[in-house]
């Protein structure tokens, strides 16, 4: 059946390039997820705030290099991008940002990210979340990001605010964490000169 409507991203326009490493400022860089940073992964995941607010723990390294060999799969695949937050010239992982559950044709996507504990509290997660929003919406073509976090998570909140995200409303019962079912707050961002 012909579509009456193109999509904001045509198939095959992410993937048809490698992805792209971003600069985010301050001595932040956004690269691709590389198979050594399978340890400082299992690292971070260790930390307890990580797995109250992501739902997951690692249990090996074998573990985190199969996510990352998942996540360097999904750019090609054009369903999400993954970026190891690191810091630039020591390459130190300090994170993780994504934009999920790409929709092409409606120029979708959703941020999600993680701060690792050494790295909180200096403005990396809010730099990353601007930066990838500007790839995003002034150059891969996007029209609207979405960023969801659970009501009892006020840094979050914190963060999307400094990035530029509205509140739209809180999605009741929406996520399922170790603790139970999670109120979320959604955000958004959509691009320049379309609404």
């Amino acid at each position: 059946m012909p579509s009456l409507v193109t999509a904001a991203i045509a198939a095959g326009a992410l993937a048809r390039s490698a992805q792209p490493t971003v600069p985010a400022g301050e001595g932040v860089t956004l690269r691709p997820w590389r198979p050594d940073d399978a340890d400082a992964l299992m690292e971070a995941f260790q930390d307890p705030g990580i797995q109250r607010w992501h739902a997951r723990r690692a249990d090996s390294v074998d573990e985190t290099s199969a996510w990352i060999e998942g996540w360097r799969a999904a750019w090609q695949a054009e369903t999400d991008a993954h970026w190891a937050m690191a810091a630039t010239g020591a390459d130190r992982l300090l994170g993780r940002i994504s934009l999920k559950s790409f929709n092409l044709v409606d120029g979708t996507a959703e941020v999600a990210y993680w701060t690792a504990p050494w790295a909180r509290g200096g403005g990396v997660c809010t730099r990353a979340v601007l930066a990838v929003a500007g790839w995003a919406l002034d150059e891969a073509g996007f029209h609207r990001l979405e960023l969801q976090h659970s009501t009892g998570n006020p840094a979050s909140c914190r963060v999307t605010a400094k990035a530029g995200f509205e509140a739209e409303g809180t999605r009741r019962g929406a996520a399922l964490h170790a603790d139970g079912w999670h109120d979320m707050h959604l955000h958004a961002r959509v691009s320049d000169g379309h609404g």
